[in-house]
């Protein structure tokens, strides 16, 4: 029996998978253009599984080999000489327990004479013939597939390696060489030569400038991700609407392949319903777990300061930032995937890793006066699973109103108002419930936090009193957002400097046939 996979790279008769075919067509047109690229994604983004796949569905029309120089040891990096040897050993080592499709018999034995005439040494003249003579030899063109090339792009002399396949193909014209060199790893070749290199005259210079750009979409779409599910419902005799589950996976994790397949893998484990409510149960489930991804996210905002704190800037206080490339930090929260760029600003790649950043600057405030009086004030809110929102937010006005005078804090409501009520609110629902913000709302003025609480939903919306004409307008929003959820009541919190408005809550607001209901600070 199938299951989801999160540990390694997912086969085809062992795991569920999304189909690729899509994926794998742009490439193969790439391949037969003769393209030299490079597979940039962050950790578990689906890079070995789709070279695997190359592999596989590649070879009616190729040879192809797939290598890795992951667990070479220091000694084969000590000179290109070395490298060079070794890398022809990884090509033979390839197809020496399983037959490798589209190679010829002669050319495999060639390439076992070359190695053991050639075996702990091969200069680059030899290499170069050594490449030109299988490529011309074998009657299916020859394509290069190079997997975890960040750890050997550390080395002077795998640069080498890729200038000398630079060389070649510069010279293909003359020369027989590979039909296409794909290289798959996190940092790009460019960033490689930054981490070894420290002379600023020549930090830019890659072995790899003939590489084209690859920009093809490897994120899941919620149709792939359906696909998947069907076959997975077909197999355990399950009857749930895998379209909507499906929607909803891609929602929470805008497609990034690990989050997919854990959300997955969670549910099927725990034996969670398959529906809306399930989906929320797994989210939640993730949001509290440590695992290689969300350590490799945290890591990365300790080693790059700048990052940590405008994307802190752009959650808790609605500020936009600039995408700029050229920027170390972007370039590199980039290619991990823990940002993307978004009409030009600065966004966090999904609703789940937007959650885990929003607990992250929310727990340095579990100190707080309001953290604890979130704590002690819980178990009023909780009656049969169910939140009474009204009750809570009129309870967090008083604290607010008690904590600070409005007419001589308005530059700190301004800037932390949401980080005080999000601080009020996670020890409420913590262990049981999240929370995410909806991206489009979220701005200097205003945001709506949708809570997730044991299979139910409660949408707050968060802004700074602007006029009544500027509320109007929230409260069409909230609609709007009510009907999305198919919910009959929503919450507006309003922090004012108006001093003829009344604080605390006021009466409910009937808005087509739903009910708002507004609290004051």
């Amino acid at each position: 029996m199938k299951t989801f996979n999160t540990a390694g790279t997912c086969r085809p008769n062992e795991h569920y998978m999304v189909d690729i075919t899509e994926r794998l067509e742009i490439i193969r047109k790439m391949v037969a253009k003769g393209d030299y690229f490079c597979i940039n994604r962050g950790r578990q983004y689906g890079k070995t599984t789709t070279l695997k796949a190359i592999s596989k569905t590649f070879s009616d029309e190729y040879c192809v080999f797939q290598i890795s120089f992951e667990g070479l040891d220091d000694a084969s990096y000590a000179d290109e000489n070395k490298l060079y040897a070794s890398f022809v050993y990884r090509l033979a080592e390839s197809f020496e327990w399983v037959p490798l499709e589209g190679l010829d018999s002669e050319v495999g034995e060639w390439i076992r004479d070359f190695l053991e005439s050639h075996d702990e040494r091969c200069t680059e003249k030899e290499l170069s013939k050594f490449v030109s003579t299988i490529c011309h030899r074998n009657k299916k063109a020859i394509v290069l597939l190079i997997d975890e090339v960040d750890q050997a792009g550390n080395y002077p002399s795998f640069l080498k390696l890729l200038a000398l396949f630079r060389k070649m193909y510069l010279n293909r014209d003359v020369v027989p060489t590979f039909q296409s060199v794909i290289l798959a790893g996190v940092y790009d070749i460019k960033n490689l030569k930054l981490k070894m290199r420290t002379e600023r005259q020549h930090q830019y210079n890659s072995p790899w400038n003939i590489a084209v750009p690859f920009d093809v979409d490897m994120s899941l779409s919620a149709e792939g991700i359906a696909g998947m599910l069907a076959e997975y419902k077909a197999d355990q005799g399950l009857h749930f609407d895998e379209k909507s589950v499906a929607k909803m996976i891609r929602d929470y994790t805008s497609g990034y392949p690990f989050l997919v397949s854990r959300l997955c893998q969670i549910i099927d484990a725990e034996h969670y319903s398959w529906d809306k409510d399930g989906v929320l149960k797994a989210v939640n489930a993730i949001l509290l777990e440590r695992n290689t991804l969300f350590d490799d996210m945290m890591k990365k905002l300790d080693e790059y300061p700048e990052l940590k704190q405008i994307v802190k800037d752009i959650l808790l206080s609605g500020n936009d930032s600039s995408y700029n490339p050229d920027e170390k930090y972007i370039q590199i929260a980039s290619m991990f995937n823990y940002i993307v760029n978004k009409e030009g600003k600065i966004a966090v790649a999904c609703r789940i890793m937007e959650t885990r950043l929003y607990n992250l600057f929310i727990k340095k405030e579990e100190q707080s006066d309001f953290n604890k009086q979130g704590q002690i004030d819980k178990n009023q809110f909780i009656k049969n699973g169910v939140i009474d929102m009204a009750h809570l937010l009129e309870r967090f006005v008083v604290h607010m109103n008690q904590t600070y005078k409005m007419d001589h804090d308005n530059e700190f409501i301004e800037n932390d108002a949401r980080k005080v009520f999000l601080t009020y609110l996670r020890p409420i629902i913590n262990g049981i419930g999240s929370y995410h913000i909806e991206e489009q709302t979220r701005d200097h003025d205003r945001m709506d936090v949708v809570i997730d609480y044991l299979g139910k939903q409660y949408v707050v919306e968060l802004k700074i009193w602007r006029g009544n004409a500027y509320n109007e307008r929230g409260e069409e929003q909230l609609y709007r957002y009510l009907e999305y959820f198919d919910l009959q009541q929503g919450y507006l919190l309003s922090f004012c400097f108006n001093k003829t408005k009344k604080s605390g809550l006021l009466p409910p607001v009937k808005l087509k046939g739903r009910t708002l209901i507004e609290a004051i600070v």
